[in-house]
């Protein structure tokens, strides 16, 4: 009667466990991240009234005989499954789409959560705005004007710095690929106005100096008389400014210099690809690789230099790779176009927004039309990551059963992807919860019978006295 009353509280004490649990998973329905814990039950030790024997020549064996002195809990395990998604808009809310969790720094340590309700401080830095910790990432550097992100370096905080100017950027690269048109007709010798526009085509587009101001680069194509393949290219800056830039072509080493001949020749093959260029010295291109022409012009906004010079700003005409007709100006029997022609410069301008896309890699979009990569968010990954702790503020800390956290990009080593714009819901299953609550509360129903009953037995035994 002693052991099952025993055997009663255990059961009781260890079922009132189970349901402090799914109070808290129902608690936590609405939380953003947060997994669910489940209760596994054991029983623990027995009494052994009579051992085990084996077989004699004359007796079969007997099994043991053994009391048992109750249960207890065996595991509280966190269900590490995926919760829904809930979109949100907001460009800061990220969720893990597979495994995977956000770094935090939380005063010099690291804590891990699925919770992507971030947010900005005043600084820009990412943070949780419930509690101020810092999200962990890589911030992009700059290599000679290019952004680089290194994912082997150790996290750092990462900071979006909304409304930072981007600074001017000179032109140095002008990308031509347009089509001229076989058919179009030779300018003759004495040609009027009309006959010069219809046998020339021109394409023009912007360019910016040093300041990002703007100008106009125009380059006038026409065909080389009595020379099959062969077209004369005449580039100008800023054609309609009444003071000249002096804009000058040429293939050597150094940038032309002003006073110097804007004009140069290109060379097709008879299939339409590009062969080379020629400039006005008589200087031609290799027989392969890349056609690019130098072209310079004057600077007018410039400070002069000390001896009165104009400043010069040089960009190099790339025309394309010889024998490719991908990127690179052609010459077929089809309409003249500008199409695809670009350049690398731009104007001043201020970040207004930012975006953050699947690999986490973060993003500022300027006001001057540019794009600059800015970091990438970090995620962490454990072999084993039901042996996380909780640590409350929707945070797990790393232990000894957990494994080594394994930071890295997303994507990489079990990693999911992250949504930007999406919140992670709770994974805990109303239904399955309040299933799980009336089988605790009969099994608590059950052994609190199992008390009573022992007490009515020992009542019985007090009344043998009388």
């Amino acid at each position: 009667m002693m052991r099952s009353l025993f055997s009663g509280v255990s059961g009781l004490q260890n079922h009132q466990t189970r349901m402090d649990v799914i109070g808290n998973n129902l608690a936590n329905i609405n939380t953003t991240g947060f997994k669910r814990n489940r209760v596994n039950f054991q029983d623990i030790f027995y009494q052994q009234l009579q051992g085990a024997a084996q077989p004699t020549d004359v007796l079969g064996g007997v099994n043991p005989k053994e009391v048992g002195l109750g249960m207890s809990v065996a595991s509280i395990d966190t269900i590490h499954i995926q919760g829904a998604f809930q979109t949100t808009g907001v460009g800061t809310d990220l969720a893990i789409n597979g495994n995977g969790f956000f770094v935090l720094d939380d005063k010099g340590s690291k804590l891990y959560t699925r919770a992507g309700a971030f947010g900005l401080d005043q600084d820009g830095t990412m943070v949780n705005p419930a509690n101020g910790m810092k999200v962990q990432g890589w911030m992009a550097q700059d290599i000679n004007g290019t952004q680089f992100l290194d994912v082997s370096r150790d996290v750092e905080d990462l900071v979006i710095p909304v409304g930072a100017k981007d600074p001017a950027k000179e032109t140095s690269v002008v990308n031509f690929a347009c089509n001229l048109d076989k058919r179009l007709p030779e300018i003759p010798e004495g040609a009027d106005e009309l006959a010069a526009r219809e046998g020339t085509w021109n394409t023009s587009i912007k360019i910016y100096d040093s300041f990002g101001d703007e100008h106009t680069l125009r380059a006038a194509l026409t065909k080389v008389p009595g020379v099959n393949n062969s077209w004369n290219v005449a580039v100008t800056v800023d054609p309609e400014n009444p003071v000249p830039t002096n804009a000058s072509t040429g293939l050597g080493a150094e940038p032309p210099a002003a006073g110097g001949v804007s004009a140069f020749t290109v060379n097709f093959s008879n299939n339409g690809t590009i062969l080379s260029a020629v400039d006005a010295a008589g200087n031609e291109s290799g027989a392969d690789g890349n056609v690019t022409m130098n072209v310079a012009y004057d600077v007018q906004s410039a400070t002069p230099g000390a001896g009165g010079e104009m400043v010069r700003q040089n960009f190099a005409l790339h025309l394309g790779t010889v024998g490719s007709a991908i990127n690179s100006i052609t010459q077929f029997a089809e309409a003249s176009s500008s199409k695809a022609v670009t350049q690398d410069g731009h104007s001043m301008g201020y970040m207004d927004n930012f975006k953050i896309d699947g690999s986490g890699i973060i993003t500022g979009v300027f006001s001057n039309g540019t794009t600059r990569v800015l970091g990438q968010v970090a995620l962490a990954s454990f072999t084993n990551q039901g042996g996380l702790e909780k640590a409350g503020d929707n945070t797990f800390r790393q232990t000894n059963n957990s494994g080594a956290a394994n930071i890295g990009p997303s994507g990489i080593a079990s990693k999911g992807k992250i949504q930007a714009g999406a919140l992670e819901m709770s994974n805990v299953d109303m239904a399955d919860q309040l299933t799980d609550m009336i089988i605790t509360q009969r099994g608590f129903q059950v052994n609190s019978r199992t008390i009573q009953t022992a007490d009515q037995l020992l009542q019985e035994l007090l009344t043998l006295k009388r």
